[in-house]
């Protein structure tokens, strides 16, 4: 089985910035894309950022452009959101995900991913 295990949250003010990380462990002999999601009370579950497996596609919702970094260490296994100059917007339990095999293009919505780590808190004060 897949694993996921998210790390970084917590509570900061805005303007701060929060560096979360995704273990991901069950996979030995291939690296896959990973996908960042969010989720804030009431709303539906929104795409942050995604790393495909070459490391060459970074796609970012309009909303995270030039504030959030997504990056990845397959040595580690691990992917990693850099988030800066964050804003209150930016609350919700933070998600990393990933496919179940690799694809032509990395997914952008909730569907395309089948794995899913338990979701670490950011909360940003005003």
């Amino acid at each position: 089985q897949v694993q996921l295990v998210e790390s970084g949250g917590g509570l900061v003010q805005a303007g701060g910035s929060l560096r979360l990380s995704c273990a991901a462990s069950g996979r030995t002999f291939k690296i896959y894309d990973m996908g960042w999601f969010r989720q804030a009370p009431g709303k539906e579950r929104e795409f942050v950022s995604a790393i495909n497996w070459r490391g060459d596609s970074t796609p970012y919702a309009d909303s995270v452009k030039g504030r959030f970094t997504i990056s990845r260490d397959n040595a580690k296994n691990t992917v990693y959101l850099q988030m800066n100059n964050l804003k209150p917007e930016d609350t919700a339990v933070y998600y990393c995900a990933t496919p179940p095999v690799r694809r032509a293009v990395v997914p952008t919505t909730p569907d395309g991913y089948n794995y899913w780590g338990q979701g670490t808190q950011v909360t940003v004060s005003s």
